[in-house]
């Protein structure tokens, strides 16, 4: 789902958002499954004033209809598990605001508001620590870039991103590394010489049936790349869990000047202090559970702390 010109109206765009209520009895029990972070963005004034608090009828969440693994419309995604887990312990139904993420998504889903009506919904279930548009609450994981490439094609003894360096000059010469441009990745690349090698894909892509892991399931696997590097949890997802055939994904050794590792919290409007505390408490008090949630999704946990937010609103 996507939009076609970045000049049409709002009005014009709800055309593609729908909206899904889900009962907080019917949880998903099975698993199923951004550009993935390193989404950076400028710091944005915090208004004042007090918080108005509004009884809440509905845990009314924004997201993305088509970005598995983190969501989509039919509920399927990690991010739609821990909202059904967050609605269930609040006692209220969870409701889904969809949007596309790529085009201008906070502006159009957590801030949107119209004269004489209510925001469409009021929390981002996955966005990375230190985002400047909305209020980020604690982490609550964070993954690295991963190297993915399948089984069988010569390099089955590549176990680290070390390893991966380490290849035959001749043979690192030959590869094909899709990458996305003005993507960490796409720093590593040029960093150790490798940008010969790449094939670039667009970050921002605005075609309608566009979604993050084409890049493994499409492009890797039909042979049109030979390695693919991405965000973890898309890695992860596109390279194991729901591979038709057999993948390795191996993650990047953290360098010093390039974030390779994301920490990802709960985005909140701004000036919602009391909203911010009570989501970090569900974290707080369901970290085993969502745990368990990122576990059956094989998202790879990093196994350095994740820093605190530090923005206090």
């Amino acid at each position: 789902m996507s939009v076609k010109d970045a000049s049409m109206s709002h009005r014009h765009a709800q055309s593609i958002v729908s909206r899904r209520v889900s009962s907080p009895r019917r949880w998903p029990l099975a698993l199923a499954i951004a550009a993935a972070c390193g989404v950076t963005a400028p710091l944005m004034a915090q208004p004042s004033g007090p918080e108005v608090t509004p009884e809440r009828k509905a845990l009314r969440v924004c997201q993305d209809p088509n970005n598995l693994p983190f969501a989509n419309d039919k509920g399927q995604g990690f991010e739609n598990r821990i909202a059904e887990l967050f609605g269930k312990s609040l006692g209220l139904p969870v409701t889904y605001y969809n949007y596309p993420q790529r085009y201008i998504f906070i502006r159009n889903t957590l801030r949107h508001k119209l004269p004489g009506e209510d925001y469409p919904c009021d929390i981002i279930m996955g966005l990375p620590v230190g985002f400047g548009q909305t209020a980020v609450t604690k982490p609550y994981f964070s993954s690295p870039y991963v190297l993915v490439f399948p089984a069988g094609k010569g390099l089955d003894d590549v176990r680290s991103s070390d390893d991966f360096l380490a290849l035959e000059p001749a043979k690192l010469a030959k590869l094909k590394i899709g990458v996305f441009d003005q993507s960490p990745a796409s720093r590593w690349m040029a960093r150790h010489n490798l940008v010969d090698q790449g094939v670039p894909y667009h970050t921002i892509n605005m075609e309608m049936d566009y979604y993050p892991g084409r890049i493994i399931d499409q492009d890797l696997a039909s042979g049109k790349i030979d390695v693919a590097i991405v965000w973890g949890p898309v890695g992860s997802y596109y390279g194991k869990a729901v591979a038709k055939q057999a993948m390795h994904v191996v993650p990047i050794r953290p360098e010093p000047g390039i974030p390779l590792d994301f920490a990802v919290g709960m985005g909140v409007r701004y000036g919602e202090p009391e909203w911010k505390k009570q989501v970090e408490q569900f974290i707080d008090t369901h970290t085993a559970e969502i745990r368990a949630i990122l576990t059956e999704y094989q998202v790879p946990m990093s196994e350095t702390p994740v820093p605190a937010t530090s923005q206090k609103n």
